[in-house]
């Protein structure tokens, strides 16, 4: 009993993590990382680019089943009204045959197999690097939904973030307002110290519903490009420590183009071209294959008994099929499938030319970010040492309300920046991640 207890407790304790994982998202808590791993499995680009992959693979199988020998069978049944066939093997006008056919039927057995055809020695060279290329283009959605998923992540969070500033600095104003109207009644300060007041409240106030809204749009597409349903609430995790220590990245990193999934796209595409290029080039060879029949011929002046005799026929042999001329089609087509892979050739140095201008402006982007985050880091600090210091010397009476609202006002600013600065780094981080081909999709 006890041995049967505790198996079903090291049961649940396995099935647990997959039982709460296979839960929908509604009111639950989710990190950036989860937000990425259900993108990557449900969202409709990368279903589409894997049962296209799917798809190619089907196509070679249908291109390389040509290979593999062909098999066939036929039956034929006639009734003739005059005249008679000439069964092979046989003789309508000698021996046991009936001087008059009117019955004739044949069963025949037919087998092929391919010993050499440009067409599907084309499918065999051009398998592999199919294959590579609906790889790679599922790689490639992959990586934009996980830079998709993960810029509108950070977007969330920065209004978020916002909305938590602007929360704070309505509890500060209020607070203040309470200070400034008990100055008032009490004397030590006239009206226009709380009616300022009242004005920066309901500014806030104000801008804390345009961002409450805000956030409910941004929500909006990061559930469309994470591939989840509208009714789902989505509730998002952020570790502002740990968000801050992997915000940096390695700037002296050299630009490799062959890391970028576009540029690995065009060269296999090159491939695919120059393979089309020998299937013109060695269009003129003769295709060439094997066969074998084995046909049963039947013949009778009456149905009843049609199939009592049959007489047998077999052969083997090969076919060769030589193209002699073709009005130029295939040297047409050679010149058309050179001038392709030329084409390619271009697009190939022009992706190259613009990963770099890509990489060129990342690059200055997050350099730009990282410095300004660094200045703003600090101010955030400053500002709040300094309302600090002019609340306490307005209720003391030696600053006026305007200083504390200019301190209000610089502190709000203050912390509205270091968020924008800190989640404008993260971006930047993953577009530079991007130029240099190192955005993994794990």
């Amino acid at each position: 009993m006890k041995k049967s207890f505790y198996l079903l407790i090291i049961n649940f304790t396995l099935f647990l993590p997959a039982i709460l994982f296979a839960q929908p998202f509604s009111d639950t808590v989710v990190t950036l990382k989860q937000c990425v791993d259900f993108a990557l499995r449900n969202q409709p680009a990368v279903k589409q680019a894997s049962i296209d992959q799917e798809i190619n693979e089907r196509n070679i199988r249908i291109g390389l089943a040509d290979w593999l020998p062909q098999l066939s069978s036929s039956g034929e049944y006639q009734h003739y009204f005059k005249g008679s066939p000439l069964v092979p093997g046989g003789n309508s006008t000698s021996g046991s045959a009936p001087t008059h056919i009117t019955e004739f039927s044949s069963l025949g057995l037919q087998a092929s197999q391919v010993i050499y055809n440009n067409d599907v020695l084309q499918a065999a060279k051009a398998a592999k690097y199919s294959r590579q290329y609906y790889k790679q283009n599922t790689l490639s959605s992959q990586i934009n939904v996980v830079s998709d998923v993960s810029k509108a992540f950070f977007d969330v969070l920065l209004s978020q973030k916002q909305l938590d500033i602007l929360n704070e600095d309505i509890i500060r104003l209020q607070r203040s307002l309470k200070d400034a109207y008990n100055r008032y009644q009490a004397g030590v300060a006239d009206k226009t110290d709380y009616k300022q007041a009242t004005i920066s409240l309901n500014n806030s106030v104000s801008t804390r519903k345009q961002t409450a809204e805000a956030i409910n749009s941004k929500l909006a597409y990061l559930k469309q490009i994470m591939g989840i349903s509208s009714n789902h609430n989505l509730i998002l995790s952020f570790d502002t420590t740990r968000y801050e220590q992997e915000a940096s990245i390695d700037t002296l990193q050299k630009l490799d183009v062959n890391n970028r999934i576009e540029y690995r796209l065009l060269a296999t595409q090159k491939n695919l071209a120059g393979v089309n290029v020998n299937y013109y080039r060695w269009g003129f060879l003769p295709s060439v294959a094997a066969q074998g029949v084995y046909n049963l011929f039947y013949e009778s002046n009456r149905f009843s008994d049609l199939y009592s005799q049959s007489f047998p026929n077999a052969y083997v042999g090969l076919t060769l099929n030589l193209p002699i001329f073709q009005g130029t089609k295939r040297l047409q087509n050679l010149s058309k499938a050179r001038l392709q892979v030329d084409r390619t050739d271009l697009d190939i140095e022009n992706s190259a030319n613009t990963i770099n201008t890509e990489y060129v402006q990342a690059l200055a982007d997050y350099k730009s970010n990282y410095t300004n985050w660094q200045l703003i880091k600090q101010n955030v600090d400053l500002a709040k040492d300094v309302y600090k210091v002019v609340s306490l010397q307005y209720r003391e009476g030696i600053k006026t309300y305007l200083d504390v609202i200019v301190a209000q006002s610089d502190l709000r600013t203050a912390e509205l920046n270091y968020y924008n600065a800190l989640f404008n780094l993260l971006s930047s981080k993953i577009d530079l991640e991007k130029a240099l081909g190192i955005l993994t999709v794990q």
